[in-house]
């Protein structure tokens, strides 16, 4: 088995290759889609996923506290405390699926609570039968967490990150197929629910037959349901927020605005979901490492307080370096790209994506930060503001979005980023949470020296040069990346840096080895 350096530079490394193929996959079929379904299949799938999505509140934020304690029965090296946490955990979740199913049951009843009048009787149709199948995946989800959350706990990261490769490549490919015999967004989901029961079977028989875990379902220690739920409190106030700023514009737009204006948004918030799970593929990967850098540390608050800001600096200035130049390079190329790519109809699009993607820049450079909140059991500060900014963001975007539709909701949804994940969360980071953000800030920002001159090149692309095919498209960005990277290498990258994409190129046999 490789060591655990090997294991997180693997699984990094897998999910930025993941996350790549993914997205390739995605740009490539999504046109597809787009043309097979129409514009009011397509919105009426992208709600009715919404809101099967915002179910997975019902996970009450259980997920986050496993590896917390079990970082702490390992330390204590109690195996008998670990099995009885994975079954306590599988309990759980088996009741909160079966929850999810019958809330799932209901919507499907009841679906003028969230399309009210918008649809006609046969997308009315399509809509339950989509809302009962996704359902069953959402509840499978459930169960499936607590294998997933075992063998991110003992960091066998590669083998998480090429099955959920292997799901992201085989997924768009079966729907394409589907797309092609003539099915539509039934077939889709269906495709959806299989592939998550196949790795569902997986990841259990991975967990029992690989990493020898054991389910205990009686003699549960005193006081630790109780003490889960105070803890995991907090983190619900937060998923509810990000329900919230990331679920609940689609739910407007459908009841005010209509299936098709939906559809706009959903184009413009693929963009920024895939830079999103750019960043956040990888967050969870550190997870263990920081709830150990904390415990370790917890007696000597100044040397934890170094310990935590080296390494979220060290984790942010990477993560910096790509967003920029995702971010950069859709500002530049973006809009030509979805002209050409989704068609007429979607020019407004560019602009959803772009006002939500930019402010979520520098939260996505600190997600580590997330965790080293649970890690100090602290996170309940995030609660608070996401709580205030996510009344926000509902209140404006119910306003907005009835003036300006599609861009009203994603303005709204990007002025809340900038004010509670920025802002506010970058003084509790300094102030409440042991990071040091005045050290953060003075490192990151050094960066921009080598980063900076190379957006002139993308201004200079996008003003004067001709981009109406995808060759032409891909030219210029290949020449703006290669201008980004140069400059990233010379001014911005410190000699950590370099080392780790070298590490990179040789492990994919991409430079050789030095003699």
């Amino acid at each position: 088995m490789l060591k655990e350096s090997d294991q997180l530079k693997s699984g990094v490394l897998l999910s930025y290759a993941q996350m790549g193929i993914s997205i390739v996959l995605s740009l490539l079929y999504t046109p597809y889609t787009l043309r097979m379904l129409g514009r009011s299949e397509y919105g009426t799938q992208q709600t009715v996923m919404s809101s099967v999505s915002m179910l997975s509140i019902l996970s009450l934020g259980f997920y986050s506290s496993y590896v917390r304690y079990y970082s702490i029965y390992k330390a204590r090296k109690d195996d008998d405390a670990i099995y009885r946490l994975n079954g306590m955990f599988l309990l759980i979740f088996m009741v909160l699926g079966g929850i999810v199913l019958l809330c799932g049951v209901y919507l499907a009843f009841n679906l003028k609570l969230v399309f009210a009048n918008g649809l006609t009787a046969q997308e009315y149709t399509t809509a339950r039968i989509l809302m009962f199948i996704a359902t069953a995946n959402m509840a499978l989800s459930f169960p499936k967490g607590v294998f997933t959350n075992i063998i991110a706990s003992h960091e066998r990261y590669i083998f998480l990150k090429l099955v959920s490769a292997i799901q992201s490549i085989i997924d768009p490919i079966l729907n394409v197929v589907v797309l092609w015999l003539g099915y539509k967004s039934i077939a889709m989901t269906v495709v959806s629910l299989v592939l998550s029961i196949i790795t569902f079977i997986i990841y259990a028989v991975y967990t029992v037959a690989k990493l020898k875990q054991k389910f205990i379902f009686h003699g549960f220690e005193h006081g630790l349901f109780a003490s889960l739920c105070h803890f995991t409190g907090f983190i619900l106030i937060n998923m509810i927020v990000d329900m919230i700023n990331n679920q609940t514009d689609k739910l407007l737009l459908a009841r005010y605005c209509g299936t098709a204006e939906v559809s706009v948004y959903s184009i413009g918030s693929f963009f920024c979901t895939q830079f999103t799970n750019f960043s956040t593929s990888i967050s969870g990967i550190f997870t263990p490492k920081v709830h150990r850098m904390v415990l370790d540390n917890e007696q000597d608050k100044a040397k934890q307080r170094t310990v935590l800001t080296a390494f979220f600096t060290k984790v942010g200035r990477i993560q910096l370096l790509l967003l920029l130049l995702i971010a950069s390079g859709f500002v530049f190329f973006g809009q030509p790209f979805i002209a050409r790519w989704a068609g007429v109809g979607y020019e407004e699009s560019y602009y959803v994506a772009l006002v939500m993607m930019i402010p979520s820049i520098i939260p996505l450079t600190q997600n580590v930060g997330i965790e080293i909140q649970r890690a100090e059991n602290r996170h309940q500060y995030r609660s608070y503001i996401y709580a205030f900014v996510a009344i926000f963001n509902f209140i404006s975007s119910l306003y907005l979005c009835q003036i300006w539709g599609a861009f009203g909701a994603a303005l709204c949804t990007g002025l809340a980023s900038i004010i509670g994940n920025s802002i506010i969360m970058d003084i509790v980071y300094h102030k409440l949470i042991n990071i040091d953000m005045i050290a953060y800030w003075k490192d990151t920002l050094r960066m921009l020296v080598g980063i900076v001159p190379s957006f002139a090149v993308g201004v200079l692309i996008m003003r004067y040069a001709t981009m109406t095919s995808y060759l032409q498209i891909a030219l210029y960005a290949l020449l703006y990346v290669s201008v980004y990277a140069a400059l990233a290498w010379r001014f911005s990258m410190n000699s950590q840096e370099k080392q780790l994409v070298m590490s990179g190129l040789r492990k994919f046999k991409l430079i050789r080895q030095p003699s």
